[in-house]
């Protein structure tokens, strides 16, 4: 049975093992067509995430099969995406509200282990994940690489989430996608 929960700093070392199977830098050109993941945590990144409740993880037994990390723009602003993502927020609406750094989070990344796939993990952890950070925000906003299709329509079809603008960035193309917290997720 999967077990979801926050993560502790004992899940740290199952997250670096699931993050390194699907990093789109280890990835060849054929892997990436199952999805990947983009940014690189470290272990003292997950383990400051891990402090602000912001680290979803699937447990099967003890093995880390899937995770989500969701966090404020505080906390994501250290990195130069984000950082760029940040400075045009306030300029997008969704649901005729401005979007600002105090009314939503930035979600991901999300990752689930190969072998989990298609058993319902991806919108179980998100749902779970929905329902915490609800608690502290009404939005929220992730970006997903043009080139990572699997997971755009993972998220669009089987989710629900709203692509609200494309941007580029370090020669890369994004889809910006939203959803409203409040709405559970169909599963």
């Amino acid at each position: 049975m999967i077990n979801y929960t926050l993560a502790t700093p004992d899940n740290i070392e199952g997250i670096l093992k699931l993050q390194a199977k699907n990093l789109v830098s280890n990835l060849n050109e054929d892997e990436k067509e199952d999805g990947f993941v983009t940014t690189p945590f470290s272990p003292e990144q997950i383990e400051n995430l891990i402090k602000l409740d912001g680290v979803f993880i699937a447990l099967d037994d003890t093995e880390v099969v899937s995770y989500v990390m969701c966090a404020s723009w505080q906390y994501w602003v250290a990195w130069p995406m984000f950082e760029y993502m940040a400075s045009f927020l306030e300029t997008l609406e969704y649901k005729g509200q401005k979007l600002t750094l105090d009314n939503s989070y930035q979600y991901g990344p999300i990752c689930v282990a190969k072998e989990y796939r298609g058993n319902k993990i991806f919108e179980n952890i998100f749902e779970f994940a929905r329902k915490e950070m609800n608690k502290r925000y009404p939005i929220l906003v992730t970006f997903i690489n043009k080139i990572n299709m699997r997971s755009y329509e993972a998220h669009v079809r089987k989710l629900g989430l709203e692509v609200i603008c494309e941007f580029e960035f370090n020669n890369n193309n994004f889809y910006e996608l939203v959803y409203d917290t409040s709405k559970p997720v169909s599963i």
